[in-house]
């Protein structure tokens, strides 16, 4: 089993809005996903498909048996990898993943990722109750498990998820095989790397129970705390720091109950104060991602990506499920084939540049920025007008459509914004 050190990439940030804490009647999703600071996350649209009878599909390290049918998805993805950090799909339901460490011990050898399992239940899955109850499936069928960073060191844990849908939420967090569900019907909620699943538990393993009392973690009688009875005694620091931002991010949230919409969740995501905007040692915050999930089925839903590292200093673009949606080159990282380090036994022995054209072009901005200061602040300028008006295709939407563009331009909405930011940089 693997050991969390002091730079382990052990750091992420959920959050989901419902009214009456939404300022709209609109269910509102957000995510920072903390990785290696050198690691590229890429935002990958794959298309709706059919498959043959008995198919096989390749996740990360194993594969699993295919469905007949799999939803069109967006997925921002450490691009090494199969599965995805968070995402959506074409039915409004958006998945973002965090890690874990619970008194159920790792599993050893290779298994499905949490990120494979996020990826899974977004292609499957058509409501948020649907992805977690497929989720759970896969983890009794497969297991979790396998290295979860590029590099020759093994480093695995455990897997919380935060799943929505244009009329509820669910938290669902795992040990080992083992779970439990959360239903989240109003209010707003967030998540930052622990178990926060106390004794309200909507749904959990049959043997979830019996389990923690034939380990000796809980005596079978009075109420269930499944958060008090499954964490470690002893937390590694940084789980004591998630303690921390999982506090000031529920206070931010409240701060902002009845007025939270997709810009208060991007100022969430971007406070550094306290740490959820992250930038320490080994790893920072690698990409973010928003979703306004209207509660009228009429209105589309609105999927804001970064692509880029720290959101702070980078832009929030919007995606949206239409006519004519297909991949965004300049977000794509390059592909390796067999000779992937991933793919070679034993894995991850070199490193290849993962890069993608707008990574390069930000991190490039990015020291410019830092090295000269008045070109800086006006690149930060440009960066928000850019992002002000994506909000205001949102608005527009939710406004009966006054003032966006017309439907078969929104496909392309995502390319453009890209191209835009891209000239921004150069």
């Amino acid at each position: 089993m693997a050991l969390m050190t002091a730079d382990s990439p052990c750091s992420c940030d959920c959050f989901v809005s419902l009214p009456p804490a939404s300022a709209i009647p609109a269910v509102i999703f957000a995510k920072n996903s903390d990785r290696p600071r050198d690691e590229v996350q890429e935002v990958v649209f794959v298309p709706a498909g059919t498959h043959a009878p008995g198919s096989r599909l390749q996740c990360t390290y194993i594969e699993v048996d295919q469905v007949p049918k799999t939803h069109a998805v967006v997925l921002s993805r450490p691009s090494w990898l199969w599965g995805a950090e968070m995402g959506a799909n074409e039915h409004g339901v958006c998945i973002g993943n965090e890690a874990v460490w619970t008194k159920e011990p790792v599993q050893d050898g290779e298994a499905l990722l949490g990120m494979d399992l996020l990826r899974l239940a977004l292609e499957r899955g058509s409501t948020a109750q649907e992805a977690m109850l497929l989720i759970t499936g896969l983890l009794q069928h497969y297991g979790q498990g396998g290295s979860c960073r590029e590099d020759p060191a093994p480093f695995c844990y455990h897997n919380t998820f935060l799943l929505a849908d244009r009329t509820e939420a669910w938290v669902l967090e795992t040990a080992g095989r083992l779970w439990a569900a959360q239903r989240i019907r109003a209010g707003a909620r967030n998540l930052s790397n622990q178990l926060s699943i106390g004794a309200d538990i909507s749904a959990e393993h049959p043997e979830l129970r019996s389990h923690a009392r034939a380990q000796g973690w809980w005596g079978g009688q009075g109420s269930f705390d499944f958060a008090q009875v499954f964490s470690l005694s002893q937390q590694p620091v940084r789980m004591e720091a998630a303690k921390a931002r999982f506090r000031a991010g529920r206070e931010l949230l409240q701060q902002r109950q009845g007025d939270i919409t997709a810009e208060t969740m991007m100022d969430i995501l971007r406070d550094k104060d306290s740490g959820i905007c992250m930038d320490s040692g080994g790893f920072r915050t690698t990409a973010s991602m928003v979703s306004v999930l209207p509660q009228d089925p009429s209105q589309p839903c609105v999927h804001f990506l970064t692509a880029t590292p720290d959101p702070s200093r980078s832009v929030f673009k919007p995606f949206i499920f239409g006519v004519g949606v297909a991949q965004a080159p300049q977000v794509l990282s390059p592909t390796f084939g067999a000779e992937d380090p991933v793919r070679i036994l034993p894995r991850f022995q070199t490193r290849v540049d993962r890069r993608h054209t707008l990574y390069r072009e930000h991190q490039v901005a990015l020291g410019r920025m830092e090295a000269e200061k008045v070109w800086g602040q006006q690149l930060h300028q440009r960066q928000r007008n850019l992002e002000r008006e994506g909000l205001a295709v949102l608005q527009g939407l939710l406004a009966a459509g006054e003032g966006t563009p017309p439907p078969q331009q929104l496909g392309s909405l995502f390319q453009d914004f890209v191209e835009r930011e891209s000239q921004a940089y150069a």
